[in-house]
């Protein structure tokens, strides 16, 4: 296993194969960069009433 997690770090792509058929890959594992904080400032709105009832007929509806 080591060998091929060696090789997978190089960047090969390993398919496992079982009775001929594939039933898994080995691929390198994706590095995600560092979340900027604040990158969607201004991007989003919430109304001042988002967290209001909903209206009774609207209720009723998901009862039936």
């Amino acid at each position: 296993m080591s060998r091929l997690l060696e090789r997978v770090a190089g960047g090969e792509e390993i398919v496992i194969a079982k009775a001929g058929k594939p039933v898994a890959r080995l691929v390198p594992a994706v590095v995600q960069g560092k979340r900027l904080l604040g990158q969607d400032k201004g991007q989003v709105f919430i109304a001042d009433d988002f967290d209001a009832a909903l209206p009774e007929e609207m209720l009723a509806a998901f009862e039936r």
